[in-house]
């Protein structure tokens, strides 16, 4: 079994899809092991994404995940992180495949719902930084 992290983002909080998000996952077998809603402070949005630093959307992507609550979970499946992905979808809408989280619900690459850690090693560290009570 493996784990990942995935954020509902403030969009997906204030369009009431946490459980719809949530129960999508938990129907294709995903168990939930931790679960909060927070608003995230500049400091760990900054941790969270660090790898994006200096490229023209990292301001704008920070002012959004800090913009309002959001909901961080870990979940544990056979292959997890792979997926999760497929199951978040494209991040360029016209790309989401229907059925997709995002093929479903978004029309925007910048307000685009979820965050899915795109490899076991970032979602260790996803966990950690935002789980540190799982270690």
């Amino acid at each position: 079994m493996e784990r990942t992290f995935i954020m509902i983002k403030p969009d997906g909080v204030k369009r009431r899809l946490v459980g719809e998000i949530l129960g999508r996952f938990e129907k294709r077998g995903f168990q939930l092991i931790a679960l909060k809603m927070l608003d995230v402070s500049r400091e760990l949005a900054e941790r969270h994404y660090e790898a994006h630093k200096g490229k023209v959307f990292y301001d704008e992507l920070l002012e959004f995940v800090t913009s309002g609550t959001v909901v961080a979970m870990v979940l544990e499946a056979e292959d997890a992180v792979k997926l999760g992905r497929r199951m978040i979808g494209a991040l360029d809408p016209s790309e989401a495949a229907p059925g997709t989280i995002r093929g479903d619900f978004t029309t925007s690459t910048r307000q685009n719902l979820i965050h899915g850690a795109d490899s076991a090693e970032a979602a260790a560290r996803e966990i950690a930084l935002w789980f540190p009570e799982l270690r």
